[in-house]
């Protein structure tokens, strides 16, 4: 019997209306994917197509016009515990120390800190932040900072982690070490992450799927799974086998991209 998905996503379309025009838009048409428990799947596709809207709704902050997701096999309805974003930016609360911004999460949904110490305190160890725990986030980098982030939203348990480009922000070098680090992570905790970007290399390292998106309105144009073994190191990168699979999405979008460029629609 096969394996029921994590995240079952059926015909889901958003549209959006520009008083400007006078008229609907449509931003996401007929979207049909599925996650599966403890997959990390990427979606990637030209600026503009409707990844981060998608994301927003799995997230349960825009509300679909037309059809249904499912967590678990429950309905997504609006936002919940069960799931947990990672934003660009780190956006931490500057007063307050790394280890008050991790724990902050749970001050959110209204529950007690004092028993999630020491869960916080490992997930810090696992991010690499152990003796930093009484730093202030302006004494952190911004790799650092984005690592914060993460534990915060680790320490809530999401059944679904949500990424949103968290390393775009960072410089070449730093993403690179962070991508790594990000796996490693994801292999001591094994969570479901869909996970956005726009860079096609970081996808195909870090995923077990990647989801192409086509141009607006975002639709998905190709499923493509990504069969290299784990734990990865970055030296995948610079293998023939790595580099085909960046050419062949590439090959996908490269003709929305070009038209994004030009701000065609």
């Amino acid at each position: 019997m096969a394996e029921a998905p994590k995240l079952q996503s059926t015909g889901i379309s958003v549209d959006y209306f520009q008083a400007r025009l006078g008229k609907s838009v449509r931003a996401l048409s007929e979207i049909d994917l599925s996650i599966n428990e403890n997959q990390f799947v990427s979606i990637v596709g030209p600026s503009g197509c409707g990844k981060t809207t998608f994301l927003n709704v799995v997230a349960g902050v825009i509300v679909p016009t037309e059809g249904k997701l499912s967590l678990d096999g429950r309905p997504v309805e609006g936002p919940g515990a069960d799931r947990a974003v990672v934003f660009q930016q780190a956006s931490l609360l500057p007063w307050r120390t790394v280890l008050r911004n991790v724990l902050y999460g749970l001050e959110c949904q209204g529950k007690g800190t004092e028993a999630a110490l020491p869960r916080a305190n490992e997930l810090l160890e696992i991010v690499g932040l152990t003796g930093f725990e009484d730093h202030y986030p302006h004494e952190l980098s911004g790799g650092m900072q984005q690592r914060v982030n993460l534990a915060r939203a680790l320490l809530i348990d999401p059944d679904l982690l949500l990424m949103d480009e968290p390393f775009a922000s960072l410089d070449a070098q730093t993403r690179e070490i962070m991508q790594g680090e990000l796996l490693h992570i994801w292999q001591r905790t094994r969570k479901t992450v869909l996970f956005i970007t726009h860079q096609i290399d970081e996808s195909v390292f870090l995923s077990d799927q990647v989801i192409v998106f086509g141009s607006r309105p975002g639709r998905v144009k190709e499923t493509i799974s990504i069969p290299f073994s784990r734990p990865r190191e970055l030296s995948l990168k610079r293998t023939p086998e790595f580099l085909n699979y960046v050419d062949q999405i590439w090959g996908l979008i490269e003709s929305d991209v070009r038209s994004a460029a030009r701000g065609e629609a």
